[in-house]
């Protein structure tokens, strides 16, 4: 994700590089919120993406906890650098059902090549209420895509 210097034109540029991913749209992935290293973004939980009805598969769960994670990391990087998962592990500690899933990134430690980076996953049912439902701890490989030293 090539991105600005400007922090909105840098978080838009990360939505929109995010969201033009087929597997992001597929799931109807939404942005609620980008901010330097957290990302907040929510999915439906769609039948065509359960097991059961109203409860998501695992590669769901960790689809959203993934872009959430990483997009945070994305958040951080300097304009020209791009990053892309190469590590992540995902404990599922509750049913993913409900109205949504709502998954919440952050930066844990932002390195030059490798970031760590962690997302919590929330099953959110028709009044709004949260219930944790995953957590994911990832690593997201940095790459300077303009060429230039960071």
């Amino acid at each position: 994700m090539t991105l600005s210097t400007s922090p909105s034109t840098q978080f838009d540029a990360l939505q929109a590089l995010v969201l033009a991913m087929p597997m992001a749209r597929t799931l109807g992935l939404r942005f609620v919120s980008v901010q330097p290293g957290q990302v907040e973004v929510e999915i439906p939980v769609s039948d065509a993406f359960s097991f059961r009805p109203g409860q998501l598969q695992a590669t769901a769960v960790f689809a959203i906890a993934d872009f959430a994670a990483v997009a945070a990391a994305g958040s951080v990087l300097p304009p020209g650098w791009v990053n892309a998962t190469v590590d992540a592990t995902l404990k599922i500690v509750a049913p993913a059902k409900g109205e949504c899933l709502r998954a919440r990134g952050r930066v844990v430690d932002a390195g030059r090549l490798l970031t760590v980076c962690a997302a919590d996953v929330f099953a959110v049912d028709s009044h709004g209420q949260e219930t944790l439902c995953a957590t994911l701890l990832g690593t997201a490989r940095n790459i300077d895509a303009s060429g230039g030293a960071r």
